[in-house]
């Protein structure tokens, strides 16, 4: 169950794992922390109702993929995943890596995602984080029959204020780092043309 609800997390706020460029220079003003709140529910029904519908597999990836694109920073969300190694690959490496990540990410955790049609998030609380403008957002994600789930979405405002997902934590796993480490230790073990090969083989099965 709690890996599940991790693969919905990281479907959700994948990209956000790199920080966004924040506007405010103060820290969030209660009614901001309520407008933030309100941004991580409005985005969370929506990818809910999303799989409520009756649609293909196909139309419902299509859907996550517009929702990540809406929401957050695909390619900033890539570099940051690979960090350790940007100095050690070629500008045509790095553009296959770069096709390559949206669909990987939204293919592996998409059937995942039925599981949760009947799931549901909560608000709890939400708390200024910093003094930068960005945001806690408390929730819980609540399924009938399961235990329920704390889930943890930094939100912070990039450019324009557009309210955006900056990382998530599930129960006490932080996201970013998690994914981070994983493709990491992927890469030192076979090489970064197989990590682009592993992605690419991924997305032509769930194709």
């Amino acid at each position: 169950m709690r890996r599940m609800v991790i693969g919905l997390a990281a479907a959700l706020a994948l990209a956000p794992i790199v920080a966004v460029p924040a506007v405010a220079q103060t820290a969030a003003t209660p009614q901001e922390a309520t407008a933030a709140g309100e941004f991580v529910s409005q985005l969370a029904d929506r990818a809910f109702a999303v799989l409520k519908e009756n649609q293909s597999k196909t139309a419902i990836r299509a859907k996550f993929r517009g929702l990540l694109k809406e929401n957050f920073a695909v390619d900033e969300a890539g570099l940051r995943l690979i960090r350790r190694w940007r100095n050690q690959i070629t500008p045509a490496q790095l553009a296959a890596y770069q096709a390559v990540l949206p669909d990987y990410f939204v293919n592996v955790y998409a059937d995942r995602l039925t599981n949760y049609a009947d799931a549901s998030v909560k608000i709890v609380r939400t708390q200024a984080h910093g003094a930068n403008g960005n945001v806690d957002v408390f929730s819980r994600v609540l399924t009938p029959g399961k235990d329920p789930i704390d889930i943890i979405w930094l939100v912070q405002k990039g450019e324009g204020g557009k309210w955006l997902i900056g990382n998530v934590t599930v129960e006490g796993i932080n996201i970013s780092l998690t994914q981070e480490a994983d493709f990491s230790a992927f890469i030192q073990k076979n090489g970064f043309d197989a990590l682009v090969a592993m992605m690419k083989s991924a997305n032509t099965r769930s194709a």
